[in-house]
């Protein structure tokens, strides 16, 4: 029996393929969109990958149980309750695979989802009787359980499903033995759920007497308990819950489409009519320099989360990147099911070397050099682009905080007439304020290099 895990750092996601070397059978669950990786391993391994299981339609990326199915012939696995538009094979709760050294046993899990469901795991050379593993999907983590309020723009109240996941989990995840081993779809930075732990493995023992949500409380403490001060979800998450339920293009026939080249005059007109201009470089080159009117989206972060946050799911996008990333970047859009994608600017920010009338740069600071501005006489404004949890922790005395993801809803309340003054946590998220700043015409302003970090890094007060 082989079970080895998958963990995309950008989305905290974690995937799994199943292995029985007897049978030469592979099952992969829930896998990412960009299936390569499973491809390589099972045919390393020996393996045909025959089966996809989702342990529920996933809100934060879309996966890859289409891919595997066209690429392999896999068949598609889901909970019983749930509906699709493509042919699936319903799962309730007792159905297993059965294969020469492995067993798997469905978990009928509601809580999370309506639909989601955990998978027991049994490797029979070792212990026919007892599981080693349960692939528990987004019911329980380490450290944490499955927000129960992600569906209410479809149907289902917090409450109802909270009540559903408190029998989750009680009722079916509880009674299994300590020593079985958990592997869950996400880890820390998910925002599935709001204290994940940065482990990607654990025993039911361990969560047991260290997980907060599964200490002894009754059904109404549970529910108020993991319905409280849950991080707030991005837009698209309902957008990508709903399309893993359809019938769509694959990742591979969507990425030969979108990936072209585009001229600059095109790319310019493009903007002019309504297009997004994503320029996807590492925010110290973007400050240096940017195609004027473009949203600076990092590579190097959590680019798929602020991607689906910050743009439009229906406007076109033209992609900005050094010459080489292109296909990464669209890529990792596509894993959010941004498939909008039109192309990318040919040569990347070298087309604009004759047109320096159309490039900006952004007044890139030290956290010192701030602090001398907001010293100053005529003092910049000073906002805070991280979220309210963030904020009330620690920031500097004197800042507005207006959350990056909720920025372009309240740009009036930014000052037109004042110098700005800009920063998050490390960098990252206040270059994309910036671009949508320059946006809306707002260039009288400074970014904070390393953010708050550097800020307190040099010894620089905080409340």
């Amino acid at each position: 029996m082989i079970l080895k895990q998958y963990y995309l750092g950008c989305l905290a996601h974690a995937s799994y393929l199943l292995g029985d070397e007897a049978s030469s059978t592979a099952i992969a669950v829930d896998p990412q969109r960009d299936i390569q990786q499973y491809l390589a391993d099972a045919a390393e391994l020996g393996l045909q990958i025959r089966h996809v299981f989702l342990t529920h339609f996933h809100a934060d990326f879309v996966a890859g149980h289409l891919e595997l199915r066209d690429r392999c012939g896999a068949t598609i696995h889901l909970g019983a309750r749930a509906k699709a538009e493509y042919a699936f094979v319903p799962m309730k709760h007792g159905a297993r695979l059965d294969f020469p050294g492995m067993r798997i046993e469905v978990l009928e899990t509601p809580g999370h989802t309506i639909e989601s469901i955990s998978i027991l795991v049994f490797d029979l050379r070792k212990d026919p009787a007892k599981p080693h593993a349960v692939l528990t999907g987004d019911t329980l983590f380490i450290g944490d359980v499955g927000r129960p309020d992600l569906r209410a723009s479809l149907g289902w109240t917090a409450q109802e499903l909270g009540g559903h996941l408190y029998d989750s989990l009680q009722n079916v995840l509880l009674p299994l033995p300590d020593e079985t081993l958990v592997y869950p779809a996400h880890g820390a930075g998910s925002l599935c759920g709001k204290q994940l732990s940065s482990d990607t493995v654990s025993t039911l023992g361990d969560q047991r007497r260290w997980n907060y949500a599964l200490q002894p409380m009754s059904k109404e403490q549970f529910i108020a308990l993991v319905t409280a001060d849950q991080p707030e979800a991005p837009a698209y998450f309902t957008y990508d819950a709903i399309l893993n339920t359809r019938e769509r293009a694959t990742l591979d026939q969507n990425l030969e489409r979108v990936l072209h080249p585009i001229d600059l005059d095109e790319v310019l007109r493009m903007g002019d009519a309504g297009c997004q201009m994503l320029d996807v470089r590492d925010a110290a080159e973007f400050a240096k320099g940017h195609l004027a009117g473009s949203i600076n989206i990092g590579l190097g972060g959590q680019f798929a989360t602020w991607a689906g946050t910050v743009l439009d799911r229906v406007k076109p996008i033209v992609i900005i990147a050094e010459p080489g990333r292109e296909q990464e970047a669209a890529m990792r859009l596509g894993r959010i099911g941004f498939d909008h994608v039109k192309g990318y600017l040919r040569d990347g920010m070298e087309s604009l070397a004759s047109r320096p009338d159309l490039v900006w740069p952004t007044d890139r600071v030290t956290a010192t050099m701030v602090a001398e501005e907001l010293a100053g006489e005529d003092p910049p404004w000073l906002l805070d682009i991280r979220n309210p949890g963030e904020w009330a922790a620690k920031h500097i005395d004197g800042s507005v905080n207006i959350p990056l993801n909720h920025l372009q809803e309240r740009i009036a309340e930014v000052p037109r007439g004042r110098r700005l003054a800009v920063h998050c946590a490390g960098g990252y998220r206040s270059s994309i304020a910036v671009s949508i700043l320059h946006q809306y015409g707002l260039t009288n302003l400074i970014e904070m290099a390393g953010g708050l970090a550097a800020w307190q890094a040099a010894r620089l007060p905080v409340a």
